[in-house]
């Protein structure tokens, strides 16, 4: 598994550990099961950005803090710089660089996502909250809550997060997204 996600899977495990929580009352606070918990935990498993958030934003924590190990300081306002975002490399098929991680207590979590074009099935996945999507380049196909749906730079969608949703690059070419989840 990918070097980044065993470093945040081990920042997660000791947070809870420090924190003295089971891995029971953690995978309930997070919406999964125990043995998917385990699997995140362990970093033998693809941990969705939004668990990652969920699990900070339940221990009191910076989801960029979990995600990068080094904690924000801003407070009145944080910039990013074209492609200066943390990186969060999940999978070979997608890349989040977030776009908030200087700015302490941040209430959303931007990030722009990259989308690598494959032949894989889309996974679906759901989380706590709302979700906005706005495609910055090529043709990125969604699946929401049983729907089909195709964007194209500068369509958007906003969207109820607890519902089963997953994307994928069409057209031979890979997507850039703005996405913040809230």
């Amino acid at each position: 598994m990918n070097t980044q996600i065993k470093q945040i899977a081990e920042r997660i495990r000791g947070l809870r550990e420090v924190l003295n929580i089971s891995i029971s009352e953690a995978a309930e606070k997070c919406q999964v099961t125990e043995a998917e918990f385990v699997r995140y935990e362990s970093g033998t498993s693809d941990i969705p950005v939004s668990l990652i958030c969920q699990f900070a934003q339940s221990y009191g924590v910076e989801c960029t803090t979990l995600m990068s190990g080094e904690e924000p300081h801003m407070s009145a306002y944080f910039v990013t710089r074209r492609g200066t975002g943390v990186s969060v490399e999940r999978t070979k098929a997608y890349k989040y660089l977030a776009l908030a991680h200087g700015f302490r207590q941040a209430k959303m979590a931007p990030f722009e996502v990259t989308v690598e074009p494959n032949d894989q099935p889309i996974t679906l996945n759901t989380h706590a909250g709302q979700e906005f999507n706005l495609v910055l380049e090529g043709t990125l196909q969604l699946h929401i809550a049983g729907n089909e749906l195709m964007l194209n730079e500068g369509d958007s969608i906003y969207f109820d997060a607890t519902k089963p949703h997953g994307m994928k690059a069409v057209g031979g070419k890979k997507v850039k997204f703005l996405a913040i989840i809230g």
